[in-house]
Parts: structure tokens; sequence; C-alpha cells
């Protein structure tokens, strides 16, 4: 069931590899957010810095139970 989900194709590329590259740009948004104010380039809130690493927290974990799900054959 979790390997239909993981692998379903969409424009020729797996779900999971959708779900590991939007984790990865998250946390990449989420470490550019202190540097980018410290520089005074964008001025964001902290509790955006909290609730984009929520959310990448999430996706990471989606994108994990997925990989280990389907090796594991569930």
């Amino acid at each position: 069931m979790v390997a239909q989900i993981a692998y379903y194709l969409i424009l020729g590329k797996p779900v999971i590899f959708y779900f590991g590259i939007i984790t990865y740009l998250t946390f990449l948004f989420v470490a550019l957010i202190p540097i980018l104010n410290n520089r005074g380039v964008w001025n964001i809130r902290f509790i955006w810095h909290v609730r984009i690493a929520k959310i990448a927290i999430l996706l990471a974990t989606i994108h994990g139970l997925m990989g280990i799900l389907t090796y594991l054959g569930v």
C-alpha cells in the first residue's frame, strides 16, 4: 500500500522523490532565514522560522516513513 503511494509517478518521477526535494528546500529556507535577517536582506520574524522548521520536520518524517515502510514491504 505505501509502496504504491511512494512510487506513484508524477511527471515520470515517484512521489517520494518530490517529497525529498520539497523537504530539502524547506530545511534550506529554515537555515537561510537567520542568515538573511543578519545581513539585512529580509526582515522575517522568528515565529516564521519556527513554523517552517515544524513543516520541514513533518515533511522529513513523511518522506522517511515512506522509504522505511516501502523497504519493509508494508
